[in-house]
């Protein structure tokens, strides 16, 4: 559904993206993070057409930002950081004076007008100001007037920033409900729970490149190393005093807790549970040590510090 091959834009001597290699499949869910400078939202203008690239290529639904941005602009769903709701409109007013914008008939525009407003729990203030919305009515009214078209493909840039936790809440389920085989969503943000919560895919965008990417999981392999489980058991158990399975190494041993690195887990840690017991250790807990984005986030910032 997106597709960019060495995608770059340079402003004067500096260049906000380089190089960047995306490709996002129907349905997918893919999350760019970065810090503030790092070409996220260059990315996004550069997707929507609104800016043409210095250098690469892209299509977004089949169509190609160059040659067709017209196309391009009829395919997605765009939210901004600053959205420029116009607070004197009822909400309402504002979802059809959007629709007109593309080109949508009256009677096609009223209907998927009333069917966002529901959708987003929006129908009972319709007809207010926008002005006299909260946070999170007005991030929702932006969304449902990016969806207004039923575009297959939604950018989405910093969609709860600066939000209270609960309208945040409200938006984030918004978007995930918006998940459907047919929709691609691309999400730029800070927020790394967030991210987590959402994506499909992880890229991780600095100075204009994409460092690495992939699902977390597979970026928490790369990065972080093996998963790591804490056993707590009751009695006493000396390390050294049986072997361990292949693929398990003792990392950690404090007071009731000991902690394994394990290299496959599907296949070691019922080996490794069959070999307390048969030792008569008794096992009272056994669980994954969390492991967060935001610790391969700064993995991520710190190797390409050490690299630089």
């Amino acid at each position: 559904m997106i597709q960019t091959e060495d995608l770059s834009k340079q402003f004067g001597d500096f260049w906000a993206v380089d190089g960047l290699s995306l490709t996002i499949q129907p349905g997918q869910v893919l999350a760019l993070l970065g810090q503030n400078g790092a070409g996220k939202t260059t990315t996004v203008r550069l997707l929507t057409a609104v800016l043409a690239p210095s250098r690469g290529r892209a299509t977004v639904a089949g169509y190609d930002i160059l040659t067709q941005p017209d196309k391009v602009r009829s395919m997605v769903g765009v939210l901004t950081e600053q959205h420029g709701l116009y607070l004197r409109m009822t909400g309402e007013e504002y979802l059809d004076f959007f629709g007109q914008v593309y080109r949508m008939n009256g009677p096609a525009r009223q209907t998927r007008i009333a069917e966002l407003l529901e959708y987003f729990s929006l129908a009972v203030v319709a007809r207010q100001k926008i002005g006299e919305y909260s946070k999170g009515m007005r991030q929702k009214l932006a969304l449902a007037r990016a969806l207004i078209h039923s575009p297959p493909v939604l950018l989405l840039d910093e969609p709860t920033s600066a939000m209270d936790p609960e309208s945040a809440r409200l938006v984030r389920d918004s978007i995930a409900s918006l998940r459907s085989e047919n929709r691609t969503i691309l999400i730029c943000t800070h927020n790394l729970v967030e991210a987590e919560m959402l994506a499909d895919q992880i890229a991780i965008i600095y100075r204009g490149r994409i460092l690495t990417g992939g699902t977390v999981e597979e970026l928490k392999k790369r990065l972080l190393g093996p998963v790591e489980y804490e056993v707590r058991i009751r009695g006493k158990w000396q390390p050294g005093s049986f072997r361990l399975p292949r693929g398990v190494t003792l990392i950690g041993d404090v007071d009731s807790v000991r902690r394994f690195r394990v290299a496959d887990p599907d296949q070691a840690n019922p080996l490794l549970l069959q070999a307390l017991v048969s030792h008569r250790v008794q096992v009272v807990t056994m669980q994954e040590v969390p492991r967060s984005l935001e610790q391969v986030y700064l993995a991520a910032m710190a190797k390409v510090r050490q690299d630089a």
